[in-house]
Parts: C-alpha cells; structure tokens; sequence
C-alpha cells in the first residue's frame, strides 16, 4: 500500500508550521478528490474522503473498493477547519464516516454543496436540512473569505433535479488575490471551456482516471484529456487527482504527465500528504 508522505502527526505538525507563510496559499493531496487549502489561517477541505467506509461497504461484492493509499489523517483530528466541501453525492465526496467527525470537532463549519442534494445530504448526515450552504450553477456564495462559484459537472452527463438545478458541480474559489478550480467529478462537455475562462484561474484541480465501462461506474477526464482542458481554460497551473486510491478505478499521472508537457501547460504533480506551496519559487506570475 502506498505511504503517504506525511501522515498522521507529521501531517499535522506540517500544517501547523505551513501558516507561517505570508504569501500565497498551501495546499496538501488528501487522495482520490481531496485536498486540504490553508490560506490566511483558514482552512478549506474540498470534497475529503478520510475514511473505509467503502471498502467495507463493497468488501464481500464483485466490485470490492480495495485501497492503495494509506489515509493521510483521522477526520476528527481535522479540529480547524473553516469550509468543507460536497461536489456532489457519491460517498467518495460526501462520506459521513469524514463529515459528521468532522462537523463534531468543528461546531462553527458551514459545508458547501450543490443545492439539488440538498435533502440528500442531510438524510445521510442526519443534520438539519437549513444547515449546508447550497449553490447551483451560475450562484455564487462566500464564506470565511472564499467565494464560491458553481460551475456544471457532468459525470458523465449534465444532470438536474426537476427545477433544473445541476446535481454535480465544480467550484471556482476566489480568496484574496488568487482563483482555483476543482471540477469534482466530470468529463468535458460542450461550452465548459468557455465558460470556465470567465475566470483567470491559478490552479485547477482535475480528475485523471478516465472512463472504463468495465469499471461499472461513473467516468472522469483521463490524463490527456485533463492537460487540454487545463490549457484551453488557460490555467497557470493544474494538479491531477481521482487516482491511486481504489485498484479497480485508477490511473498512472504518467499520460497526464505527456500531455502538459508537450501543451507546455504547467503542472505539478502531488502525492499524498504532500504540501505544495502557490505560487512556487519556480513560477512566474508575470
């Protein structure tokens, strides 16, 4: 099983010195969609899957969930946090066994979902339904000084509840100077580069496993697909994620890797546990 590179206590203790940083932000690979953002002293957890919920859940079926990466770190340990995310309803983006520790440890977290799930999320949270703060494509709200913009996600299609609200959703985040994207799950769909140059995007944030019918479950961009996308939006740079955490639904960077370089769009690949700093001492802003 892959190790994370800081796990646990270490991960922690990296968290702690990284708000030393005056400028830019810090992110941290979380595995498969999430990822940990500290910008300022806040702290913003996107779409965290922090537990073994399914791979107990699938353990004694024909699509068993087994696990390549160790998890990083225990949700309830996660005693800081200021915004969590949703993108959308499968557990590896809304999972209670993450979420409700997370909700006891931290009493004053708003979580930012889609608002089609609305009745969804609070039946498998058991939380009141006026909690979360819901958005929906082409709605935007702020917390904790990230502004967040709904964005369609089509996995793999564009789906909408019966008053035309997207069930699957990406996030532009804007926090101070700086803007990021994380898609959630999806492929490319027609007009999505378009309307994501609205946007002067620093980092996105973009699945990489791919599509596999015999997978038998929802696919996402693959590696080549993801570098065009993060080049046509003009991204300054864009992280791969959606990989190495389940054996029967993953992906080598290496595709990934190819793509960027010969697009020239800037990347940086992470592994778990791993911080990296934006903007780093390599990049120009210029």
């Amino acid at each position: 099983m892959i190790r994370p590179v800081l796990q646990d206590d270490a991960f922690l203790a990296d968290v702690a010195q990284a708000r030393q940083q005056a400028d830019g932000f810090c992110l941290w690979w979380l595995g498969q969609s999430g990822f940990l953002l500290q910008w300022q002293g806040r702290h913003l957890l996107l779409d965290p899957y922090l537990s073994d919920s399914l791979t107990r859940k699938y353990a004694h079926t024909d699509k068993p969930h087994i696990r390549m990466t160790e998890r990083v770190v225990a949700p309830e340990r996660l005693d800081f946090i200021d915004v969590v995310t949703s993108s959308h309803n499968h557990t590896d983006h809304l999972d209670a066994e993450t979420l409700i520790p997370l909700m006891q440890v931290n009493p004053g977290l708003t979580l930012v979902i889609p608002e089609a799930n609305r009745d969804f999320v609070a039946q498998r949270l058991g939380c009141d339904p006026a909690w979360p703060l819901g958005v929906d494509a082409g709605r935007s709200v702020t917390v904790a000084g990230f502004t967040f913009h709904g964005v369609p996600a089509a996995h793999e299609s564009l789906e909408t509840d019966e008053q035309g609200r997207h069930k699957f959703l990406g996030y532009v985040i804007q926090f101070g100077r700086w803007t990021l994207y994380h898609s959630g799950d999806t492929v490319r769909y027609p007009g999505m580069a378009e309307l994501l140059r609205r946007w002067p995007i620093d980092v996105a944030i973009l699945p990489i496993n791919g599509s596999k019918p015999e997978r038998r479950v929802a696919g996402n961009l693959d590696g080549r697909q993801a570098a065009q996308l993060a080049h046509d939006v003009g991204a300054r740079l864009v992280i791969p994620c959606h990989y190495e955490m389940f054996t029967f639904n993953t992906a080598s960077p290496d595709e990934f890797i190819a793509a960027c370089r010969e697009l020239g769009q800037p990347y940086q690949v992470l592994r778990a546990g791993e911080r990296f700093h934006y903007p780093p001492p390599w990049y120009s802003l210029a």
